[in-house]
């Protein structure tokens, strides 16, 4: 046999074993591959699977406790507020009382000839149709029935009932007209002009002035004193002015309104006015 075809047949052969063992090796490494791929895509699958519902968890977890803390933060927000709120209705309070003193303390200075008794209102009747204050000075302080009260620096009733410590005031707006009656003297320029308060307008916050001379000149503005006429009030307590003239229903006096001079809504501090020797109701 020739040596030459001899050696072309095993190179032949060496390069067909070599195609071979190449062959399988890619078909080994692309079925490596594949299963790779497949394996890396289901535990993907799987991981998502998984993972989706604790990530569901975990912000819902988050989302909870986001709202847990706004709920706390809220509440505090409202607590602060509402302190907030308290220190505002008590500064207003405080700012109210330190102007009611004031005005206390202005209405001494135009009484300074008269003897006065300060007192705190601890009360009021809730009745509107019955108006009624308590003070916290009574008959050991010198209080005694009928006196003059006066506060914003005008007249606001007299005293109705007395005990030791404290006692009761009928304010002018009382719709008790028997308890409200007070002589009083309208300052005209011409003349005084004498009358009784004898009632309070409810709908215009008035005091009514009857029995008065139908003769007589009023002004609107003109102001309105205690006459002194009587036995009960001091004169010349600063009652109110003039806002309206007209004449009673019979046609025989006139009868005045008049705009009062305090305020018989917010009343926190009194000057009772102790009766002298001149008298007056």
């Amino acid at each position: 046999m020739n040596p030459f075809f001899s050696n072309k047949k095993l190179i032949g052969l060496l390069l067909s074993v070599i195609a071979i063992v190449s062959l399988i090796v890619i078909s080994i490494n692309m079925r490596s591959s594949f299963i790779t791929q497949g394996i890396n895509d289901v535990t993907s699958i799987v991981g998502r699977v998984i993972a989706y519902p604790a990530n569901s968890l975990r912000n819902f977890v988050e989302a909870i406790d986001d709202i847990s803390n706004t709920y706390t933060e809220n509440q505090q927000l409202k607590q602060k507020i509402a302190t907030i709120y308290e220190l505002e209705t008590t500064l207003n309070d405080l700012k109210k009382d330190n102007e009611k003193m004031k005005e206390a303390l202005a209405l001494q200075d135009t009484l300074n000839e008269k003897e006065l008794i300060n007192a705190t209102v601890i009360a009021r009747n809730p009745d509107s149709w019955l108006d009624l204050i308590t003070i916290n000075k009574g008959s050991n302080q010198g209080i005694e029935a009928n006196m003059s009260v006066m506060s914003d620096n005008g007249l606001v009733g007299k005293v109705l009932d007395v005990n030791a410590t404290s006692a009761r005031v009928a304010l002018l707006s009382n719709s008790d007209t028997s308890l409200i009656r007070v002589a009083s003297m309208i300052q005209s320029e011409s003349e005084p002009v004498y009358g009784t308060i004898t009632g309070y307008d409810l709908k215009t916050n008035q005091l009514i002035m009857s029995q008065i001379k139908a003769s007589v000149d009023i002004k609107i503005g003109d102001k309105v004193v205690t006459s002194g006429l009587g036995g009960v009030s001091p004169s010349s307590l600063y009652i109110g002015t003039v806002q309206e003239v007209t004449m009673d229903r019979y046609g025989l006096y006139k009868e005045v309104k008049i705009t009062p001079a305090a305020d018989t809504n917010d009343i926190r501090y009194v000057t009772v006015v102790k009766r002298t020797s001149e008298g007056g109701e």
